[in-house]
């Protein structure tokens, strides 16, 4: 088996953490996102790190072409992936479902659910022909409960949950692994971009607790993405010690 893992919305938080992780552990990565320049960045982190050089995809998980497009740009030296992992998502806007934006709730599905559409099915089909794989997608623990003003987002993760499930089903046959991973509340961009950049709400949405940080969450990735053979974790959730669930928080004020 092959020992490249290529990572979605690797530019920021999980999926740049989970790089740097998988590449200190003997992956050859291929990096994806729309930021160029910190692609650029990343890369030069990894180089440091591994003195081993990525390979980087710039495109929108959201536009089909361009997904195409750049995985079947892959050198043959790189085609041959067995790890996938969609990390590639985001929420935008925190209002209630009819005060909500439709420019948002595209972003949102088009990202969230038709993101691991595009990409799982431009990469899987090597994988198919050599029966052998692993694809994990980021979910989140909005997947599982929705909440206020949730909404879309909550609906968006759930499918992602439910579109894991049907994978690990589809697939099975083909011996590919299929897991999820739901994190909790986790201090990334996240909220910023969720509130259209109002870094003040954001930072509230962490005040008095101690949330978790992308590397828990890339260490974990690592977890499932290293089990033997035999092996696989279809589901893992993860919350901060403060979070006992959704919007349970207990914050130390």
């Amino acid at each position: 088996m092959s020992n490249i893992a290529f990572i979605t919305g690797a530019t920021s938080g999980i999926g740049k953490e989970t790089a740097k992780t998988l590449a200190l552990h003997g992956y050859r990565v291929i990096i994806n996102g729309r930021r160029e320049n910190l692609l650029n960045e990343l890369s030069e982190e990894i180089i440091t790190l591994t003195k081993t050089k990525p390979y980087k995809l710039v495109f929108d998980v959201r536009d089909r072409e361009a997904v195409y497009s750049a995985i079947n740009s892959l050198p043959d030296e790189w085609k041959d992936i067995s790890l996938l992992i969609n990390n590639a998502g985001l929420a935008a806007g925190f209002e209630p479902l009819h005060e909500g934006s439709f420019e948002d709730w595209d972003q949102m599905i088009d990202t969230n659910i038709k993101g691991i559409l595009n990409v799982t099915k431009a990469v899987v089909n090597s994988m198919l022909e050599k029966r052998s794989g692993h694809i994990i997608n980021v979910s989140s623990i909005a997947g599982k409960e929705a909440y206020p003003n949730g909404n879309v987002y909550c609906a968006s993760k759930a499918a992602v949950e439910s579109l894991t499930r049907a994978m690990r089903l589809d697939f099975l046959k083909y011996n590919i692994k299929v897991g999820s991973i739901a994190p909790g509340m986790v201090n990334t961009e996240f909220s910023t971009i969720r509130f259209h950049g109002d870094k003040e709400r954001a930072d509230n949405v962490y005040r008095g607790i101690d949330p978790l940080l992308a590397e828990d969450i890339a260490e974990a990735i690592l977890f499932m993405a290293t089990r033997p053979p035999h092996m696989n974790i279809d589901d893992m959730l993860i919350t901060a010690s403060a979070q006992g669930f959704s919007r349970e928080v207990f914050r130390k004020l």
